[in-house]
């Protein structure tokens, strides 16, 4: 049995969501109204898992949520709502250790959960087996990483020449936010690749993500939500609630925001990212980046970029969050070399002959 904590200041929102996990069969489930009644759950219950409100009286979720990681650190799922406002507070409770989120459906709870049951029953079975990652260091901790990345030899294959002209395609799902926080800020300003991102996202979080990406990377970040020419030293965070692509306009290449296709199953679709990449850039000069997540979504794209003569890595077991898009790369044969996410942007530079 998998113990889950629902934690949430409604009584229909907590009796909607008990009813999803009872149905299941396999779920011993405790409830909370408030971040205080979270706190002492955790400690005498000891879930496995635990739904996570995030604006709740006598005490909210971030600041229940930094006790338990103190006191029982455990896989939390944050239940937020779809403004920008929920976004930065859903970003500060993934940087303190929350695994993963789902979005609060709008209206009237009882009819709108239908919308997100799916997501909700398989993000909180793939947390309840998440490795929980350790809180972000502060500035001074980063300065050491950056230091301490760059002096570090990289895992490379034989015969293993810098690439000109290189195009990196990182495709990443649950545990993606603090793990690109492993790996972006290491790279210099004058990385001289433009980075395209596809993390598995709703369209209004994507702008707030790319935003605080930028504000603590040497590198621009930006949400592509429209179409940008790519340019080295530049991170393009694919728009949420679409789908991204590389494509030629006036002769140039940019990155297209499409609408989602129903043959990819996840969005933005690291799959179709990846096939736009091979159809416009000579594979040899392409750099594939699996990272922590559910499902499939890129490795048949990113297999074929290795078959083709590209380079790939696919984030280790040890340091993701889900080992799940990273070891169907690793099963396919398509992964050049295995690291933990703290080694990513070293064998990136070393690749960029940086």
């Amino acid at each position: 049995m998998i113990k889950l904590l629902i934690v949430d200041d409604s009584a229909l929102m907590r009796r909607q969501l008990a009813t999803v996990f009872e149905a299941e069969g396999d779920f011993a489930i405790r409830q909370a109204r408030n971040g205080r009644e979270a706190v002492e759950e955790a400690r005498g219950f000891q879930p496995d898992v635990v739904t996570l409100d995030i604006n709740m009286p006598e005490m909210d979720g971030i600041t229940a949520l930094s006790l338990i990681m103190v006191e029982h650190p455990v896989p939390i799922v944050m239940v937020s709502s779809l403004t920008e406002k929920g976004a930065l507070a859903t970003f500060e409770a993934l940087n303190l250790g929350a695994v993963d989120y789902v979005t609060k459906p709008g209206g009237t709870i009882s009819l709108s959960i239908e919308a997100v049951k799916k997501e909700l029953v398989s993000k909180v079975r793939a947390a309840a087996r998440a490795r929980i990652k350790p809180k972000s260091s502060g500035v001074r901790g980063l300065t050491a990483r950056i230091r301490e990345e760059r002096s570090r030899p990289s895992a490379s294959p034989p015969k293993d020449l810098p690439i000109r002209d290189g195009v990196v395609v990182v495709g990443v799902s649950t545990g993606g936010p603090r793990t690109l926080e492993d790996i972006l800020p290491i790279l210099p300003a004058d990385f001289p690749w433009p980075i395209l991102i596809a993390q598995h996202m709703p369209g209004s979080f994507t702008r707030a993500f790319a935003e605080r990406l930028n504000s603590i990377s040497a590198m621009r970040v930006v949400e592509a939500s429209g179409p940008m020419p790519i340019e080295p030293g530049t991170a393009y965070v694919a728009k949420g609630g679409a789908d991204m692509a590389l494509g030629l306009r006036a002769g140039k290449l940019n990155v297209i925001v499409k609408p989602e296709k129903a043959e990819f199953l996840w969005h933005p679709s690291v799959e179709l990212l990846g096939r736009s990449v091979l159809e416009h850039v000579d594979p040899k000069k392409v750099v594939g980046v699996m990272l922590t997540g559910m499902g499939h979504d890129g490795a048949d794209s990113f297999t074929e970029i290795k078959k083709r003569g590209g380079r790939t890595i696919a984030e280790s077991e040890e340091s993701s969050v889900v080992f799940g898009m990273p070891s169907e790369l690793i099963d396919r044969g398509g992964a050049t070399v295995v690291l933990p996410s703290d080694r990513i942007a070293a064998q990136l530079c070393h690749w960029a002959g940086r």
